[in-house]
């Protein structure tokens, strides 16, 4: 499914869409191709890419190929799904720690369809953090690592 999803397979491609993505969320999912997780995760993407266009463009970048944004992010676990507004990195609170990054797949996609929008809503009045919309059932548990501390 996510060869209807575009690629990001450098540093400078990643940064040119952070910069140039304007008044839409920008949706940047980390992981790999081959992963079954990510696969699961790039259908629920890809079926919901063309409803949510006027509020979202989505991205698929490879771990393997940005490995500058995946230590920035501490990305440790994949799928890891990153949300940007105008060039502004969205954080969003799950009720997890971490309030940075999605971790693995959504159950549905009406939970993604939901972040979006409260993710757009919240950006266009210029909200730095929102509240997952997301019912806590539905978000994956993980334990955060840290290392060298």
């Amino acid at each position: 499914m996510s060869l209807f999803l575009p690629k990001l397979s450098c540093k400078k491609d990643i940064d040119e869409v952070i910069k140039g993505v304007a008044e839409k969320v920008l949706v940047l999912r980390f992981g790999r191709d081959e992963d079954s997780v990510c696969l699961q995760l790039d259908e629920i993407l890809s079926k919901t890419a063309h409803d949510l266009s006027n509020m979202a463009s989505i991205y698929l970048v490879d771990v393997d190929k940005a490995p500058i944004y995946t230590r920035y992010f501490d990305i440790s676990y994949i799928p890891s799904t990153v949300f940007f507004f105008n060039g502004q990195h969205m954080k969003v609170d799950y009720g997890s720690p971490d309030h940075t990054k999605f971790v693995g797949s959504f159950k549905t996609k009406q939970d993604f369809m939901d972040l979006i929008e409260v993710i757009y809503r919240g950006a266009m009045r210029g909200k730095m953090i929102v509240r997952s919309p997301i019912d806590p059932r539905n978000i994956p548990k993980y334990d955060l690592l840290y290392h060298g501390i």
